[in-house]
């Protein structure tokens, strides 16, 4: 079982709710919509992003026996038998991503029986927030950086896996150039770029060591780190190995700190 992909990923209240629906005969069709009341100050815009995986999600979601045998110990049979036959037959209406939106515009919504979408309200304000928040994030990056290379680097930091693949994802919609995240590139196309860690320059008896060795394998994308223990002296020493290369035909694209 993936449990990124698991129904059992919502609040608890969907179901107790969804056996209240069942035992009502409260079927009928309703409308939920996701939108956002207010933004911050100096935040007058948001950017769509997540719609992808929301779809995906429905499309793809079931209740597996080990999940159901699971809840049936918490819910009466009538329910378990209701999720071993759930698929989500309803209608999804959103804006594309990449899309800017404002305060009490919806930007997805969702048409379906009462319980179907009462049972998929947490996953989908959990996937369109998170990508939302960071698409909106980027978007802003971009503006205050216009014809800048920005890339995603941020998987070290994201609150597991799932947040760092989906940060990369986001962000690139929005206008970043790439990730350092590699499974994200695989994943979702997005270029990948990266140059050495602090590690890499700690592992060599000296600076200008490191930055060779790294410059002679990667000829064609040296970017060297020069913040380890003296960015100045570092930058020097960079200007003496481009020198050096420069006959070799290998040039330093640029340093990082």
């Amino acid at each position: 079982m993936n449990p990124l992909s698991s129904p059992l990923l919502a609040d608890l209240y969907q179901f107790t709710m969804l056996q209240s629906y069942l035992e009502q005969d409260m079927e009928e069709t309703a409308v939920f919509e996701l939108f956002v009341r207010k933004l911050p100050p100096g935040r007058n815009f948001m950017v769509a992003a997540g719609l992808e995986q929301v779809i995906e999600f429905l499309e793809n979601l079931s209740f597996s026996q080990e999940e159901l045998d699971w809840l049936a110990t918490r819910f009466p049979p009538h329910v378990i038998t209701y999720l071993k036959q759930f698929q989500f037959d309803g209608d999804v209406h959103a804006m594309p991503e990449g899309t800017l939106f404002f305060p009490d515009e919806p930007i997805l919504r969702i048409t379906a029986k009462l319980p179907q979408a009462q049972l998929v309200e947490s996953r989908i304000i959990n996937l369109m927030h998170f990508e939302t928040l960071i698409a909106s994030k980027a978007a802003r990056s971009v503006l205050t950086a216009p014809d800048k290379l920005l890339v995603d680097f941020g998987m070290r930091r994201a609150h597991g896996a799932e947040a760092g693949l989906l940060a990369a994802r986001a962000s690139y919609l929005a206008g970043f150039s790439g990730t350092a995240t590699v499974l994200a590139g695989t994943l979702f196309d997005i270029p990948l770029f990266g140059t050495m860690a602090h590690s890499f320059i700690q592992s060599h008896r000296d600076e200008s060591e490191a930055f060779e060795h790294f410059a002679r394998s990667h000829p064609n994308n040296t970017v060297l780190l020069i913040d380890t223990y003296d960015t100045e002296a570092a930058a020097h020493k960079v200007v003496t190995l481009a020198m050096k290369l420069e006959a070799e035909k290998i040039n330093i694209q640029g340093v990082s700190g």
